[in-house]
């Protein structure tokens, strides 16, 4: 299984902008979480089209089951 956590931010005006994480551990906790979204606000790590990401809006963390063939 692989875990994708994908963060949503709103910048400064008003658009909505996620990120995507591969590789996220399945316990990964809120606080874990939302200490990682304040950092890259106060960091003012990410410039967009709609300026910096200014507001948390959303976190979702997805299960991917992936299944490889062999066909060569």
């Amino acid at each position: 299984m692989e875990y994708i956590l994908v963060i949503t931010f709103l910048t400064q005006t008003g658009k909505k902008i996620s990120l995507t994480i591969n590789g996220v551990k399945e316990d990964i906790k809120d606080e874990d979480v939302q200490s990682l979204m304040n950092l890259i606000i106060e960091k003012k790590a990410f410039f967009v089209n709609g300026g910096l990401l200014e507001k948390i809006y959303s976190a979702q963390l997805t299960q991917r089951e992936i299944r490889k063939f062999n066909v060569a």
